[in-house]
């Protein structure tokens, strides 16, 4: 049948004298019935339509209601609520994170790949109501058997919802909903509704019923149609899956809850420039001293008050731009008490006496990546650069300096995440050792460079033993494996750790026994982990957390030293 011509009045504004003068038949009870719940929630979008601006529309109503009688006829509108409940509703539906004025709370309609991507999620929704469809249910059955990480999530979701609906009558069950506080986390303050009854509202005739995306969209069109005045969101972390959503004019939004920053520029550089008046303002009751570092060189230290020790973090790097061919002041800040800070001038490896296996820094980052990784107080480094910043080679030179020559470490163990830039090469014969050998291109590459630099005597066969021994110091392991194992005084590093989920980095640094020390390598500007962005990664979290603690440091290295060319490439491309 040929659909009805299009109301020039907006749905939102037809007044009651409107409705009167439209004769609807008898038998359009049944629709008038159904369709309120839709229009209020298509109204009352939360991105577009604010209280103030509805408030307004419908003054502006009365202006052109004759004009629109006839067309409201023909497409048989169903009655309104009154236009005060609208404006009350406007109020309840931006999505925020708090409650809205009127105290009513928000209900989430989680979709499945939020709890296998956290399966904490249930807890993290503060005052809110959460709602589980049955396919939700259905998929995570689905997923619960193997050994991968998304089965371990679904697995530990699938116990918490065991211990919820324990002991749970069926009215709590289908009416009053379940607290989720009941298991002890006192910050969730919400309730838990599972889905026990057919509350899905027809789709459109292009979307498949059979789908799973496609039910819990229809789920939420129902508990829309039933709860008009109440916020339902929906939460992905499928973009496709929100994209739907919003084509049908339903709230929905992205996890947001494991982003540690909302942007990577917030990131914690480990840096701090200071100003070019620093010593004036700083330099009133200072204090100096000379101590001698683990190093035995006497280093300078430094006790400062001043306008910018606020700002100051614990093992931090400071520095001076260098003016009119003066030396450059680096630093490190040691301590913090009050008002006051220590600093403590820096080991320059940028001289060629003072190498490394070999290897001088060639920056400033550099200098301060060596000062926190051949430091014994320092338990935990993390270096993010970009790609030739060399990351893996200071981690390999520092690593192999303390194992061979000072014998403060045992051993270094490199370890790092198996995916993929391209297609898959399938399954590998052999070891540990020898599956992971594709995966460690960059150690074989830095092994060559280090090689090279070393200065052995005894020519070709020199360098060969040299080689030999290195190759038997240096253990190549899978984060596979790691789970229950315990390291004692190895060098562990991890690269590529932007890859990796807070969960994973959390399992990999929790294996740290009595000396040992661990270095998390990564560009977060090259995540190659499904669901992970810059802000959730576990190298962001690690660095987050670890900001501050006397025994981590953290640089961010900036400029790149591969090559020229790599260089260039990095800015054009």
């Amino acid at each position: 049948m040929p659909l009805p011509k299009m109301p020039t009045k907006p749905a939102d504004t037809i007044t009651q004298k409107d409705m009167a003068a439209t004769k609807l038949p008898a038998n359009a009870t049944p629709k008038a019935k159904k369709k309120p719940a839709t229009k209020t929630a298509v109204t009352a979008k939360p991105e577009t339509t604010t209280a103030k601006a509805s408030t307004s529309a419908a003054k502006a109503a009365p202006k052109n209601g004759q004009k629109t009688a006839q067309p409201v006829s023909k497409a048989k509108l169903p009655p309104r609520p009154p236009r005060k409940k609208l404006v009350e509703t406007t109020k309840q539906s931006p999505l925020s994170r708090a409650a809205s004025q009127s105290g009513e709370t928000k209900l989430f309609v989680l979709d499945t790949n939020v709890l296998m991507h956290d399966p904490t999620c249930l807890f993290r929704f503060e005052e809110h109501d959460i709602y589980l469809p049955m396919i939700t249910l259905e998929e995570l059955d689905n997923h619960k058997r193997g050994m991968s990480d998304v089965a371990r999530n679904v697995r530990q979701v699938t116990r918490t919802l065991d211990q919820l609906v324990a002991d749970v009558d069926e009215t709590e069950l289908m009416e009053k909903g379940i607290p989720l506080n009941k298991l002890g986390n006192k910050e969730a303050q919400g309730h838990l509704y599972f889905q026990t009854k057919v509350e899905a509202a027809p789709l459109p005739k292009d979307l498949a019923s059979d789908k799973a995306d496609n039910q819990i969209l229809g789920v939420m069109m129902g508990l829309v149609a039933t709860h008009p005045t109440r916020a339902i969101v929906m939460v992905s972390k499928d973009i496709n899956m929100r994209i739907k959503a919003r084509a049908l004019g339903l709230s929905s939004e992205d996890y947001f809850n494991d982003q540690v920053l909302e942007d990577s520029d917030l990131l914690y550089p480990g840096t701090l420039q200071l100003p070019a008046d620093f010593w004036e303002k700083h330099g009133k009751n200072i204090e100096t001293w000379h101590e001698n570092d683990h190093h035995g060189v006497s280093q300078t230290f430094y006790r400062i008050s001043g306008p910018l020790v606020p700002s100051m973090v614990v093992n931090q790097f400071v520095y001076m731009e260098p003016q009119d061919g003066e030396t450059p002041f680096q630093a490190q800040v040691k301590e913090l008490n009050g008002k006051t800070a220590v600093l403590e001038t820096l080991h320059d490896y940028m001289h060629s006496k003072n190498n490394v296996w070999g290897i001088t820094a060639r920056n400033r980052e550099q200098n301060f990546a060596f000062n926190i990784l051949l430091n014994p107080d320092i338990d935990i480094v993390t270096l993010v650069g970009q790609a030739g910043t060399g990351k893996t080679l200071l981690a390999l030179a520092a690593g192999l300096a303390q194992v061979l020559e000072t014998k403060r470490y045992n051993e270094v163990i490199v370890t790092r995440v198996t995916i993929p830039v391209g297609e898959d090469i399938g399954f590998l014969p052999g070891t540990e050792e020898e599956k992971m050998s594709p995966w460690m291109g960059a150690l074989d590459d830095n092994l060559e460079v280090l090689s090279k630099s070393d200065q052995s005597e005894g020519g070709e066969w020199g360098r060969a033993t040299t080689q030999e021994l290195i190759r038997s110091r240096i253990s190549v392991k899978s984060l596979n494996f790691m789970r229950g194992r315990t390291f004692v005084n190895k060098f562990l590093i991890i690269d590529e750790a932007q890859n990796l989920t807070p969960k994973q980095m959390k399992t990999l640094i929790t294996r740290a026994g009595p000396g040992t020390k661990i270095v998390c390598l990564g560009n977060i500007a090259q995540i190659d982990t499904p669901y992970l962005t810059e802000g959730s990664s576990g190298l962001t979290y690690v660095v987050d957390r670890f900001r501050g603690w006397e025994h981590g440091g953290h640089v961010m290295l900036a400029r790149g030293e591969r090559s020229r060319l790599a260089d260039y490439a990095t800015d054009v491309l």
